[in-house]
């Protein structure tokens, strides 16, 4: 099965200013991924924030990504949302426009049952043209997507990958078992990104890469490379970033952090607010740990 990619993809915020999306700064933003080493960018994740945006911006910041790689890696649209017919109708906005791929969050809130998932995804593969990158994560969803459906799935080569965000290792090792390289994996926590390349990730989609993407391509690359010593040193020396990126609500912090390097507005949405002050000053503290010049 060939991988979408290999090494760190980042999870894109979406820049806003003044209550618009900012195409400048995501032009900005792109650059200093591809620069970084960056394999692949997601674009409206949910670290972009496309619960607050509606069809038309969503849209906008995809075509504006696409065009702004140019080519040059995967871009990944996400279209995931709880409601199946809406994410059919994201997804076909998108099928010809230049995404690799569509990353599909399992649905929240209203949630489903095991067999209401693997429902949920038949439809969508059935109903559109772009492959399928499956997203679990339960902090976010309080729902766990399971290894029989997983194994169901992977029977489809609509389904190309997992986004796996669950911190629950027995589990997660079952589901990886089962579907046995069917399915290519990644991590979808940054603190846990040596720990499941040692199970058998292709990498990571990751928050922490809007920041240090270099550090982050590094730290996936070694592991891939065999040189397992320097992932692993990488991994423990970017943990103060990534506890202080979600001491709040992410993409709060991530955004701040862009905001402090002059990359783009900190501006979030409602219900999201700025950082607070001893979060902003705890974040800072971590960049410079870095070696980030602020």
């Amino acid at each position: 099965m060939p991988t979408l990619f290999r090494g760190s993809a980042v999870a894109l915020a979406t820049p806003f200013r003044d209550g618009k999306v900012d195409t400048a700064a995501i032009g900005r933003l792109v650059e200093m991924q591809l620069a970084g080493g960056t394999a692949a960018i997601v674009a409206c994740g949910t670290t972009g924030e496309p619960t607050t945006m509606n069809a038309d911006e969503r849209e906008l910041t995809v075509r504006t990504i696409v065009k702004a790689v140019n080519g040059r890696v995967p871009v990944i649209a996400g279209t995931g949302t709880n409601c199946t017919q809406n994410v059919i109708d994201t997804a076909k906005r998108y099928e010809d426009i230049g995404c690799a791929a569509q990353l599909v969050v399992t649905p929240y809130y209203n949630k489903t049952t095991q067999e209401g998932l693997y429902r949920h995804y038949m439809a969508i593969a059935e109903a559109t043209a772009l492959p399928i990158v499956i997203y679990n994560v339960p902090s976010r969803t309080t729902l766990d997507i399971s290894p029989e459906v997983l194994d169901r799935l992977a029977e489809s080569e609509r389904f190309i990958g997992l986004k796996e965000s669950s911190y629950n290792l027995p589990y997660v090792m079952e589901k990886i078992r089962r579907v046995g390289g069917r399915l290519a994996i990644f991590s979808g926590n940054d603190d846990m990104v040596v720990p499941l390349m040692a199970l058998g990730a292709e990498g990571v989609i990751s928050v922490a890469a809007n920041l240090l993407p270099a550090m982050v391509s590094k730290m996936a690359t070694s592991y891939l490379a065999g040189d397992h010593a320097t992932a692993l040193d990488l991994q423990l020396t970017l943990m103060p970033v990534i506890n202080a990126l979600f001491c709040e609500v992410s993409p709060i912090p991530c955004k701040a952090g862009l905001e402090m390097m002059g990359l783009c507005s900190g501006e979030v949405r409602l219900p999201l607010v700025p950082i607070s002050d001893c979060n902003r000053e705890k974040l800072r503290e971590a960049l410079i740990s870095v070696n980030v010049a602020l």
